[in-house]
Order: structure tokens, then C-alpha cells, then sequence
């Protein structure tokens, strides 16, 4: 986390989500990644003259619902505008997006990580825009000569475009953002949000507010960091833009007003963003309405519909959890990132036992390990709710202590026999008081210091009997064991 005391660090965010639609935003050309170059293609997305767009209903659909679920104001008008400027994979010679009126205002989404203790703050969010997306420029350089090739299937792909205010302060921050933007999206369906597909990219807005010499705070000159296509990276960009920014104030003094934004990208190989060309103002793209699309018009009515058919979001699923369960910030908010099948599983076991903090317990220290080592769905995990909860509630009841009913645990992973089979297959049974009773006072009679430790007022002198009697008996229930030593001790 950057933290100085000479400077202030601005971060602002744009996020631009491949929307989870079948076709392209103005055509019905296919989205799906991976075919070959050029293969997805058609007039419209390739600019052909007179070929005429019409607007894919799904992606404004996705779009409004992803604003709700944001808190943004829903435009009951919207057009669409012509950003023109010329870059190879751009074949029309300009971007069908939303200038003035997007379809998505101003909204905010709170963010927090109680891992880190990073307290819950709102970030507020500009507006949201559709808009197609261009080209793709492959280059290669291999053998020192420089071949670059336009793939054009993902020109036309339709993107939602959030744009934050720069509210954030840290690249902890930062992260927590877009953590909780794609678990959103997610939950909502309305992206796979796939950053090594494409699917969700990244662009930073950094500065730094400092102390000039008059003792007034000013604003440096703003880096928008391009592309960034994993959380991690942009955590570096932000750390080491903060830190060359700096470092730049010292030598130049230059503030926002005597420099214009600048563009620069990510190299992840070394660790330090690189200068590419000087950022364009608004002016620059010359936008005007494009002719061939009509305005969008929408009825309070139909925003209230849209509303209406939101699923519960993470932040409602996160206190409900805590309120219906009585499990910790911590617990809900590991459960819900993990993703809505997790969130069913937990509360599929959890009313089935009665017993909120202990599912929770056992998802996260055993069930998520597993499905995290093995990289499968929890769909597909062998151990189902009925079979967890049956082992949540025998350790409930004391009849499992937690040794062994991890050993019960790891051997249903593999036995899909009732959880009565399993035990008795491992050989565990109960052990019957009187025989814990005989194990317990041969234990003290062979170490009656420990008895004069535990008078004496050190309670966790009988621990390491807790262990003895385990050799003598495998089964031996190390709760009933320390309550028969206590019992046996304190009678004497």
C-alpha cells in the first residue's frame, strides 16, 4: 500500500466489461472468443459503406442492469455518438459510444476487505456508457523484422465502460474496487469477466495532490496506465506510478495545469509503465449523434421492472448471512467471493444443522481447500450437503472429535458410502465414560505433578495428558478427556 506523508495519492478507474451477449452490439456476428482472425466479421462491424447497425437489445439490457445494481441513475433518454479517430484496428475511422448522455449515470459501489481491514467506503462512479469495441493488433517481432496483422472479431463486441470518480486512495483500494466489481458482475450474469480473454480491461487515472513551496496543496500532472489486464498489475502500475510521479514533482515541479495527461502503458516483464503518446481531451474526438441509430427511450415503468428483477447482490447476500447465521464479517464475505453455488451450499447446511458458525467453519477450512487444490466446481464436490451436514452434526453432538472427523472428511472424499460406513471403516467408535474414566485416573496417578500444577492455578497443565490418553485410545474424545481429568482432579 503507497503511504507517504509528502503526498496524497488520486486513483481513478475505468473499466471497460466485455458484455455476455451472443452477438455484437450492432450486428449479429458472433462474440465468442478464440476463433480464427477475420472470421467473425460483416459489413457492419467492418465498415463497409452503407451497411447500417441495429442495436442488440441483450447488451442494453445487461447494461441497465449492471447501472441498478450500481446505484447509478438510469437515463430514461439515450443516444448514441460517433468518437472519431483513426488507429489501424478502428476500421470505420470512428467508436460508436455515448458522449453527453449515457445510458448510466452517476452511482457509487461500496467497497471493503475485512482481510485487510479496509473499512467500508464508497467509491463513486461517474456514469456507464456502452459502446462497440475495436480491433485487435497483433504484432510480431520475431527475427527482428516487425509484422503486424488487424484481427477484427472482436470490433463491434459490445462493452459497458464504468468509469469511477477518483475516489480511491491506494492500490489496496484499488484492488478492493475491482474485486468487488467482478464479483458483482458475476452475480449479475452479465459478464464472464475472463481479463485473459479480454473480457474485463483496466485503465488507471493516477496523480498525486502535494505541497508546493507556498505550503498549498496542488495536483500533478494525471497518467492514464492503459490496458491493465490482471488485479495484480494494476496494483504495481498504481505503486509505481505513485512513486515515479513523485520522484518527477521533486525534479520539475510541474502541476496539472502545466503538463497534459499523458498516456503510458504497463511493461509486467519490468515493472514500470513506459510513455505512449500525449492523452486527446474530448474535443479531440469530435463527437456528434450518429445518423443511423436512433435514441434510446425508456418509461419509468420499465426501469422499475428492470429493478424489480435484480438478484440479491453480494453486499445484500454479506449481511444477511451475518444476520440469519450469526456468522462474522470475515465468514460471509470469504463465502460470498467464493460465488453463489458456495453461498447456497453453506445455507443448504446450515439450516439442515442449525448451526451457522460451524458450516461456516467447515466450508471454508475444508470444503474451499479442497475445491481450490483441485480446481473443481462445488458442484461437482463428492462430499453433498446432506453428507456434510451429517458430520457437522455428530461433531456438534461430541460424538466426533475434530481430529477425527477430519480423518471421516478426507475419507468421504473418496467414499461415497453412508457416513455410518465410513466411520466404521477408519474404526472409529465411541469409548464409554468408564473406560475413559480407568485411562484418565492411571494417567494422573503417573504424573501428580501435573495434578499440583493444575491446583496450583495453572489450568493448562492437563493438556499434554489430553495427548497421552489419545495414544491409549485413538477414539478417546479429547473434550470428554479434559472434562473427566477437571472432574477427577478437582473431587479428589
Amino acid at each position: 500500500m503507497v503511504k507517504s506523508k509528502d503526498y496524497d495519492l488520486i486513483v481513478g478507474l475505468e473499466v471497460h466489461v466485455q458484455l455476455q451477449t451472443q452477438s455484437k452490439l450492432f450486428c449479429g456476428c458472433c462474440t465468442s472468443f478464440g476463433a480464427q482472425p477475420n472470421t467473425q466479421t460483416c459489413p457492419v462491424c467492418t465498415g463497409m459503406p452503407g451497411a447500417l447497425p441495429v442495436l442488440n437489445r441483450r447488451a442494453l439490457q445487461l447494461a441497465i442492469r449492471t447501472g441498478l445494481a450500481l446505484n447509478c441513475d438510469i437515463a430514461t433518454f439515450t443516444k448514441w455518438d460517433r468518437k472519431n479517430y483513426f488507429y489501424p484496428d478502428l476500421p470505420k475511422g470512428y467508436q460508436v459510444s455515448q458522449f453527453d448522455l449515457p445510458v448510466c449515470g452517476a452511482g457509487y459501489l461500496a467497497i471493503s476487505d475485512p482481510s485487510s481491514r479496509l473499512e467500508s467506503k464508497p467509491i463513486r462512479l461517474i456514469r456507464a456508457h456502452l459502446e462497440e469495441d475495436a480491433g485487435k493488433s497483433l504484432h510480431d517481432e520475431a527475427g527482428g523484422l516487425s509484422d503486424t496483422r488487424i484481427d477484427l472479431n472482436r470490433a463491434g463486441t459490445p462493452l459497458l465502460e464504468i468509469v469511477s470518480e477518483p475516489d480511491i486512495r491506494s492500490p489496496l483500494e484499488a484492488k478492493a474496487f475491482l474485486s468487488e466489481l467482478k464479483l458483482l458482475l458475476g452475480y449479475l450474469g452479465v459478464s464472464d469477466c475472463n481479463m485473459q480473454e479480454g473480457s474485463l480491461r483496466v485503465d488507471a487515472n493516477v496523480n498525486l495532490h502535494v505541497l508546493n513551496d507556498d505550503q498549498l496543496s496542488v495536483a500533478t500532472p494525471i497518467v492514464e496506465v492503459k490496458n491493465l489486464n490482471s488485479f495484480r498489475a494494476v496494483e504495481r502500475a498504481v505503486t509505481y506510478e505513485a512513486e515515479r510521479q513523485w520522484k518527477l514533482w521533486q525534479q520539475d515541479k510541474l502541476t496539472i495545469d502545466q503538463r497534459p495527461k499523458q498516456t503510458r502503458g504497463w511493461n509486467d516483464a519490468e515493472q514500470v509503465t513506459v510513455p505512449q503518446r500525449e492523452k486527446e481531451e474530448s474535443a479531440d474526438y469530435r463527437y456528434f449523434p450518429d445518423p443511423d441509430l436512433v435514441p434510446i427511450v425508456l418509461t419509468a415503468d420499465e426501469i422499475s421492472e428492470y429493478r424489480a428483477d435484480l438478484c440479491e447482490l453480494p453486499s445484500e447476500i454479506r449481511l444477511r448471512l451475518q444476520k440469519d447465521y450469526e456468522v462474522s464479517a470475515y465468514d460471509s464475505d470469504v463465502m460470498v467471493n467464493q460465488g453463489r453455488e458456495c453461498v447456497q451450499y453453506f445455507e443448504a447446511v446450515a439450516k439442515k444443522t442449525n448451526q451457522g458458525k460451524l458450516a461456516a467453519n467447515w466450508i471454508q477450512q475444508h470444503v474451499l481447500q479442497v475445491i481450490n487444490d483441485s480446481d473443481c466446481e462445488i458442484e461437482e464436490f463428492p462430499v453433498n450437503v446432506d453428507r456434510l451436514s451429517s458430520l457437522i452434526e455428530k461433531v456438534h453432538a461430541g460424538e466426533l472429535d475434530n481430529s477425527r472427523a477430519k480423518d471421516v472428511f478426507q475419507a468421504m472424499l473418496t467414499d461415497p458410502s453412508p457416513l455410518e460406513q465410513v466411520i466404521k471403516a477408519l474404526g472409529i467408535e465411541n469409548v464409554a465414560d468408564d473406560e475413559l474414566e480407568t485411562i484418565c485416573r492411571e494417567l494422573l496417578e503417573q504424573n501428580p505433578q501435573i495434578v499440583t500444577d493444575y491446583q496450583g492455578g495453572k489450568k493448562q497443565a492437563i493438556g499434554s495428558l489430553i495427548g497421552q490418553a489419545k495414544k491409549k485410545n485413538p477414539n478417546a474424545n479429547p473434550g470428554r478427556v479434559r472434562e473427566l481429568l477437571i472432574q477427577i482432579i478437582e473431587n479428589t
